[in-house]
């Protein structure tokens, strides 16, 4: 009987979070559907490279229900990682696990290194550690945001002094200033923050989000279209006016 091998690492278990979508749907369900299918065709990749979870919170629904709609979203190779507001029990096979307490990462702090992309992912737990008395509430870009990067910052505002290019996305707890052209996809108070706002000196997105609302390009008009703009949130829609 040989011993164990002690040129291997032991077995390592490491905390991390990562920024989620919740994907909560409104009866009746087949309109709900219809309303995603026009998301995606208006913005084909906003769903396709987010962790997804779904949650059914106040909706009646039992288990040939869920299978259903899991069904359907699979159709539209949108993957859904967890369920929330089906309480504890386990629904099975074939179905994604059941998700409990869901909250913003309070403690999620952003890694030192390339700022071009700031990514959101705390350190393995350390409960002896001492909590920072100041935090960073600001992230300052002086370089442009290329298309493909993904800025992530979910501890307040990102402020970008130059340009969004189209195919980029900046990700912000707080709200985003571009003092440039944002022609990319801003999402501001992505950790639930209503007060959350969006400032470009040249406005041309791909789509804006503030507190889980959305519009893309074709929803907001030619209105403001390249124009220094202001968007907020007004009772519960997004509200874009010009910059005096």
């Amino acid at each position: 009987m040989t011993g164990p091998d002690t040129s291997r690492p032991p077995i390592r278990f490491r905390g991390r979070s990562f920024l989620a979508m919740v994907l909560a749907p409104v009866p009746p369900i087949a309109q709900w559907l219809d309303e995603l299918d026009a998301l995606k065709q208006r913005a084909p990749a906003f769903l396709t490279v987010r962790a997804l979870i779904l949650d059914v919170t106040g909706l009646s629904f039992d288990r040939s229900d869920l299978t259903e709609l899991c069904a359907e979203l699979a159709k539209r190779s949108i993957t859904i990682l967890g369920i929330e507001g089906i309480g504890p029990t386990a629904l099975g096979p074939g179905f994604p696990p059941p998700l409990t307490g869901g909250k913003p990462a309070d403690d999620v702090t952003v890694p030192e290194g390339n700022a071009n992309v700031a990514s959101s992912a705390p350190a393995a737990p350390a409960p002896a550690a001492a909590k920072p008395t100041t935090r960073a509430r600001s992230l300052v870009l002086d370089q442009p945001v290329r298309s493909g990067q993904v800025v992530q910052h979910l501890e307040g505002d990102v402020t970008v002094m130059g340009s969004v290019a189209s195919g980029s996305e900046i990700i912000a707890g707080g709200s985003i200033h571009v003092y440039g052209a944002l022609r990319g996809r801003a999402i501001a108070g992505a950790v639930g923050d209503a007060n959350a706002r969006i400032v470009a000196r040249r406005f041309e997105p791909e789509l804006i989000a503030i507190d889980g609302l959305y519009k893309t390009a074709d929803d907001l008009g030619q209105k403001h279209w390249g124009q220094a703009v202001h968007a907020r949130l007004v009772d519960d829609a997004i509200v874009v006016t010009a910059l005096d």
